[in-house]
């Protein structure tokens, strides 16, 4: 095993551990609100999260752009149809996804062009931008929660 795919599984588990306490005793209550009109709720970054790692982690790694698993629908970045439960299952799914991933690359399918929205890219840099990516959403997570116990300290019928 190379360094560099090493490397990408550390900082996978760094990002995944990270969310996991972010999401820690989550309530579906929390999902809905957000701290200005203009922001995105936990809902949305969700759907997000869930989409890059069942979808774009998957293109990645297959060098398929048009990858999209049976059934996953088009609107699924912010549908509010899709029920906490089937939300919570997709991340699970499109984590055990992009570990699996992970787990099968070689070190010459880091030097692979895919493509990024940005253009071609090599497998190894869309690979740690995709990861990046949650962390940086997983701050926006501990935001928003941190703001809501804060309010709910305030006013124990906030979001009840």
């Amino acid at each position: 095993m190379s360094e560099r795919i090493e490397a990408l599984k550390s900082f996978a588990n760094a990002a995944f551990g990270r969310f996991d306490v972010s999401m820690k005793d989550i309530k579906e209550s929390e999902l809905e609100w957000r701290p200005d009109v203009e922001a995105n709720n936990i809902r949305w970054i969700l759907t997000h999260l869930s989409n890059q790692w069942n979808v774009g982690f998957q293109r990645t790694f297959r060098g398929d752009n048009d990858y999209k698993p049976a059934g996953w629908p088009d609107d699924y970045v912010a549908s509010k149809t899709i029920t906490y439960s089937k939300l919570m299952d997709d991340l699970n799914r499109g984590r055990a996804g992009v570990l699996e991933g992970l787990n099968k690359l070689k070190p010459a399918d880091l030097a692979i062009e895919v493509m990024s929205p940005s253009g071609p890219v090599k497998r190894y840099d869309r690979l740690i931008r995709q990861m990046s990516e949650i962390i940086h959403h997983e701050g926006q997570i501990a935001y928003i929660r941190g703001v809501i116990a804060r309010k709910a300290k305030k006013d124990t019928r906030f979001l009840s």
